[in-house]
């Protein structure tokens, strides 16, 4: 986690909290910084923080039995989020907050549950409740407490875990064991409970000499090792996840009893690890389960086996009480490991990664004793071969064959088609995903490189090409786990290697990124200028007006008559007409992920229709797999970078078709001329403006930026660094042309407005004059013979300029032309001053750097620095006030 990312979530913490005041978010982030080494939890600070957690709890034992009822489920981050809670009670400001926290939530429960009624009537105090119904309360309220207490009966769980993967992999179902599997219980071998049989009744074995009790008690014994009830020794009914009780005769001597109950416990085990290996032997509960099991059974056989040979030795007579205990100590220590485990993996629920972390943890638990470490080590071993299996094969080639959901990569049924069609489809990351209660704690560091080489190679092998890792070996368990991080490191380089090169090389990558720079940005100027003269007429009309396949032929024929076609890719190029402006298709994009994006998206349209002009943008085909680098969000940054240039460029057309259209004003008397002074003027500034806005975008954001990416490129290891690097340089170059910030955004978009509509003024006036001009031409011409016309030709162009030198002086009269002027020039003046004003702010305050020079190009002279110092001094006064 990045430290910004720190600062922000600490912030924001904070905020929730209320808490103010303090050395803020700065002091809790030192803490945070000190303690994230992965050493801060040590068993040693972990047990220290569980005991101060217990002695500050109003519940210490309720608070101790929840912890170890989560480390028997294996929990993971338990003992760091222990550690932090510990830490948090120190913090007497921090705890006093989060105990008003708690106050104001009771409060509000209790307030919303005196709302509610329960379902269950009570009598009223006054009267007495009946036997009756006493007894049904109790009923219910057993009910309730077994519902919510015990847990799922095991063929209800087997059904929902196969219902799961038969809805997941409709085409795969589950392989599912006949009933009579489960309908015989005599199979399982776990004290099956039948009525006593009729009979004499039993002598006490009280009764009996010492010599006798203990012979019998040595049969009752061997019987309950194997799982069945003896004479004197009973098992008790077991409820859902409970270790396995026994009802020893009370009437037995107290010595012989005593070494009963020293050996009774095996027995326990025994039930325990049997219902473990029946239950989890199902195909629902997976592969790794199953491994698992089937290890415990060849376990199970050699205890089978004491037991026979125990029995043999006592038919025989040569077995006592003292010697069944003293041949059964040795295997009690396993019996005891392999119950633990069973119980674990039952009460975490635990499946493939996690059943495979939680015997991890224990064989590192028990570091020192070589006899448990061993037998762990020897179960972890057994049960990751089928996750290892599924490990290889993605590693590999690419391929997930996970039929029981175990694996730590799981695939998501998506088109990759949908990459050129949605804005927001994540189809590389969102194909396959990371599930992280999967992960087997040895593989948590590697589970990043695991998921992209297998991701690396399933691109190659969806273009057609089989990729086999050449560094393929057999990936095994062990306790040094260099051995298999080496192998995933092998089959990630050659992975990324292999994806790289196929779309450096094969696919042309960074062509096709140069292809989409000569268009999307403005890279080729010769065939903008034909396009835009070519197209100027249509680009005018209505977007619904407009006919696509009209420009699609002016495309084709400007691509043909300029240096763009040398680009072998240019007949991917195509024409989209936005339903949009650029501004709302900012905003939209901009909104996505936030709170106004259904507002923004379920807005109205607006009334006002669209010119081609605003609508126009470049659309361009790419096919898989380059689409996953250049994707339609990567395609709809490049349309708005396009767009807002394109705009900016269209402006500085009109500005410039202004200034031609009035060069006839050049004949017009010194006097006259005076009147368009500051109309000019305005037109030269706003030129000035425009010009510099496009050279700022194109050559001090655009190129370098892109050069940076290029370089970056040649050294890029991987895919996902390819990715990084284009989106980066997309970011970065939307951020810089102030794309990205909705302020800045709608100032520069008043401003081109101010100057289109300058120019749709200035181009009025001067079609008005050149009619004008027509018709006093009109209204001067005679009949006279040809020898007349060349001596009167003079005169009448005289005539003619003065004409209009006069009407221009009466139309310099009129006030209204000169207040149009003067607003429009007050309006573009006070607009850049505050687009000035604002990106000051920006450069100073969020250190954006890079937008100040727009600042120093368009005031080189100082026309606006006493201006924007104002604006400065009064924004600190009002700040200060």
């Amino acid at each position: 986690m990045s430290e910004f990312r720190i600062h922000h979530d600490v912030n924001e913490l904070l905020s929730l909290l209320h808490v103010r005041g303090g050395d803020g978010a700065e002091g809790y982030i030192d803490l945070l910084q000190k303690h994230r080494t992965p050493y801060v939890t040590t068993t040693v600070s972990a047990h220290s923080a569980k005991v101060k957690l217990a002695e500050f709890s109003k519940t210490p034992e309720d608070f101790l039995r929840k912890y170890e009822e989560l480390k028997s489920k294996n929990v993971r981050n338990l003992d760091p989020l222990v550690y932090l809670l510990s830490k948090l009670c120190e913090d007497k400001e921090t705890l006093q907050f989060l105990q008003q926290n708690a106050k104001e939530r009771s409060e509000s429960s209790a307030n919303t549950t005196s709302t509610t009624t329960t379902s269950y009537s009570l009598p009223q105090t006054s009267t007495k409740m009946s036997m009756q119904e006493l007894d049904e309360l109790r009923k219910k309220l057993g009910n309730v407490t077994a519902s919510s207490n015990a847990p799922l009966p095991a063929e209800v769980t087997r059904k929902m875990l196969r219902d799961k993967h038969n809805k997941k992999n409709p085409t795969q179902p589950n392989p599912i064991f006949p009933n009579w599997v489960y309908d015989r219980p005599a199979l399982i071998g776990d004290f099956i409970t039948s009525p006593t049989p009729q009979g004499e009744p039993a002598v006490p074995v009280g009764t009996l000499p010492l010599g006798t009790q203990e012979q019998a008690l040595v049969e009752d014994l061997l019987f309950v090792l194997i799982g069945v009830d003896g004479r004197d020794i009973t098992a008790q009914p077991v409820l859902g996840r409970q270790n396995r009780s026994f009802i020893v005769d009370p009437t037995l001597d107290m010595s012989v009893k005593e070494l009963v109950n020293r050996i009774l416990p095996v027995a326990s085990y025994y039930s325990t690890i049997t219902r473990f290996i029946e239950e989890k032997s199902s195909f629902e509960y997976g592969q790794v389960n199953h491994a698992l099991t089937a290890a415990m059974r060849t376990l199970m056989k050699e205890y089978l086996i004491l037991v026979t040979q125990l029995e043999h030795l006592q038919r025989q007579g040569l077995l006592s009480l003292q010697k069944l205990w003293f041949y059964i100590q040795p295997t009690m220590r396993t019996m005891e490991i392999l119950s633990s485990i069973a119980s674990s993996v039952d009460k975490g629920e635990c499946m493939g990664g996690s059943t495979l972390s939680l015997l991890h943890d224990r064989t590192f638990n028990y570091t020192g004793d070589s006899q448990a470490q061993e037998l762990c080590l020897y179960l972890t071993k057994a049960a990751s071969v089928p996750y290892f299996e599924i490990l290889e094969k993605w590693i590999y080639r690419g391929i997930i064959k996970d039929p029981y959901s175990e694996f730590m990569v799981e695939e998501h049924e998506l088109q990759k088609e949908k990459i050129q069609e949605d804005y927001n489809d994540k189809y590389w990351d969102q194909r396959y995903t990371i599930v992280q209660h999967r992960i087997p704690s040895f593989l948590q560091k590697m589970a990043d490189k695991i998921l992209s080489t297998g991701k690396y190679l399933n691109v190659v092998r969806e273009c057609g090409r089989d990729v086999t890792c050449p560094d393929a070996k057999e990936v095994l368990y062990t306790l040094k786990e260099r051995a298999y991080v080496e192998q995933i490191e092998k089959a990630y380089n050659y992975a990324s290697k292999v994806l790289l090169d196929f779309l450096m090389e094969e696919k042309e990558l960074v062509s096709r990124l140069r292809s989409i720079k000569h268009y999307f940005l403005m890279d080729k100027g010769d065939f903008f200028v034909h396009f835009m003269d070519l197209t100027e007429e249509e680009m005018k009309k209505p977007v619904d007006d407009i006919v696509p396949p009209r420009l699609e032929a002016l495309l084709e024929l400007a691509l043909r008559m300029s240096t763009a076609n040398t680009d072998p890719f240019k007949d991917d190029l195509k024409i989209d007409l936005m339903p949009h402006d650029v501004i709302t298709q900012l905003l939209r994009v901009l909104a996505i992920e936030t709170k106004q994006e259904k507002a923004i998206i379920n807005a109205d349209p607006p009334d006002v229709a669209l010119s081609g002009l605003e609508a126009f943008s470049f659309d361009y085909i790419v096919k898989w797999p380059l689409s996953l680098i250049i994707n339609r969000k990567a395609l709809t940054r490049y349309q708005m970078l396009f767009r807002h240039m394109f705009y900016c460029k269209h402006v500085e057309r009109l500005l410039c078709n202004v200034w031609i259209s009035n060069k006839d004003f050049r004949q017009y008397s010194l006097h006259s001329a005076k009147w368009f002074a500051a109309a000019f003027a305005l037109r030269q500034r706003m030129l000035n403006f425009v010009q510099n806005i496009q050279y700022y975008m194109m050559f001090e954001v655009m190129e370098p930026t892109w050069h940076i990416m290029e370089n970056n490129l040649k050294t890029a290891s991987n895919i996902d660094d390819v990715l990084c690097h284009h989106t980066s340089f997309l970011d970065n170059c939307l951020k810089d042309c102030m794309l990205t910030n909705p302020e800045l955004l709608r100032i520069f978009s008043k401003l081109m407005s101010v100057c289109v509509m300058f120019t749709n003024c200035m181009q009025r006036f001067t079609q008005s004059m050149r009619l004008e001009r027509l018709s006093m031409e009109q209204g001067t011409m005679d009949e006279p013979s040809a020898q007349s016309e060349q001596a009167d030709e003079p005169e009448k162009k005289k005539l003619t300029t003065k004409f209009l030198a006069d009407h221009a002086d009466s139309l310099q009269t009129d006030a209204s032309f000169e207040a149009t002027i003067s607003k429009f020039d007050s309006n573009f003046s006070m607009l850049l001053l505050d687009l000035l004003d604002k990106l000051s702010i920006y450069s100073t305050n969020d250190c954006e750097h890079s937008m100040i020079s727009i600042i120093y190009r368009l005031d080189f002279n100082g026309f606006y620095t006493e201006r924007l110092e104002r604006m400065a001094i009064e924004r600190s006064q009002k700040a200060a006030a």
